[in-house]
């Protein structure tokens, strides 16, 4: 049963893939009720209203689906301009189709048309009037308002965008958190051997496995700097949880791919980690271009316990603050002692992750 039950669980990756697709779906049909109940000529019956936006619904699912996996995957490393005009053209073609069942089905249900007079009742409609240029035009707005969305908040750990949207953080605020710092091992070996071009392919790989383990137990994904991620979560011990989870859930990434990295860039990349937990100071930094910014005294040591990764021979390390926080069992860790860390005034007590 419990393999079973494995089997079935939805990633967390998932089911923010889901409810995006859901709220995609939500936000067309909300939208085309609205423009429904404002038509100057709408005298249309309830019941019709009901079933347009019931089968409103139920294809704008399907687009979603296509917008958030299929198309997302197909267009990913193709140009922006590119991204947005295929899947235009692409979804606009189905909008189309859809609103033409949707007229025709209202015409033949609710106003008692045979199917050959509702058929021609909708030609003549759409010969006649601005209909298509208007869809077209409707649909493109649509599209490029979801599109803008999802790309905005792609650039964002998802909840970053809502935060920024609703100014949460524009009167920086400070949050007890738990943060990690990981980055690549060896990446200057790695650089000289494979050269520009292909480090670069490799990093992108690299971070794209990192990332999808940090959305996986919900991190928050704080910024990129070269090979490497931050990424934090509020302080309790079920994200202290989630957070080793992500420690080991990226190794399992970096495996399950690692006949593909040795094939491809003859390279299989380790990579280091501090832990840390603390307050730090979160708020919206940026004229042209905003951000949340996160600073404080945790961020800089974290930083410097990931670099003690080095100097150390390990490469996941914690703090004792960390240990304690989430509760760790001395069979999870192992003490390193009292650690003088760069720039830090006393020294801190360090641990090595066990896993």
């Amino acid at each position: 049963m419990t393999s079973i039950a494995r089997r079935l669980r939805i990633s967390n990756v998932n089911k923010f893939r889901l409810k995006t697709v859901i709220s995609i779906a939500f936000f067309w049909t909300v939208t085309d009720f609205v423009i429904v109940l404002l038509r100057q000529d709408n005298q249309v019956h309830t019941k019709s209203i009901w079933f347009r936006e019931g089968l409103m619904f139920s294809v704008s699912l399907i687009m979603g689906y296509l917008f958030v996996y299929r198309l997302r995957k197909i267009f990913r490393n193709y140009p922006l301009w590119v991204n947005f005009l295929f899947k235009s053209i692409i979804l606009l073609g189905s909008a189309l189709i859809i609103t033409f069942i949707i007229q025709i089905s209202n015409a033949y249900f609710f106003q008692q048309l045979t199917a050959s007079e509702a058929y021609r009742e909708i030609l003549s409609y759409v010969l006649h009037k601005n209909w298509l240029l208007e869809k077209i035009i409707y649909w493109l707005i649509i599209f490029f308002i979801t599109q803008l969305i999802l790309i905005i908040n792609e650039k964002y750990s998802p909840g970053v965008f809502m935060d920024i949207l609703t100014g949460k953080y524009i009167n920086p605020k400070n949050e007890n958190r738990i943060v990690m710092f990981i980055d690549l091992k060896d990446s200057t070996p790695i650089a000289e051997k494979l050269g520009h071009s292909l480090y670069f392919e490799f990093i992108r790989e690299f971070i794209y496995e990192i990332s999808m383990a940090i959305m996986e137990h919900e991190g928050i994904i704080y910024q990129y700097v070269g090979d490497e991620v931050v990424c934090s979560w509020k302080n309790s011990k079920k994200n202290s949880r989630r957070c080793l989870d992500t420690v080991i859930r990226c190794r399992k990434n970096i495996q399950r791919k690692g006949n593909h990295f040795r094939r491809k860039y003859d390279v299989i990349p380790e990579f280091r980690v501090g832990i840390h937990v603390g307050e730090v100071t979160i708020g919206e930094i940026g004229v042209v271009k905003k951000d949340l910014a996160m600073s404080g005294d945790t961020m800089n040591t974290t930083a410097r316990i990931r670099s003690a990764c080095n100097e150390l021979n390990h490469h996941f390390i914690v703090s004792k603050q960390f240990v304690e926080a989430g509760g760790l069992k001395k069979s999870q860790t192992q003490s390193l002692g009292m650690v003088d860390l760069k720039g830090k005034a006393d020294e801190i007590e360090l641990f090595s992750l066990k896993i």
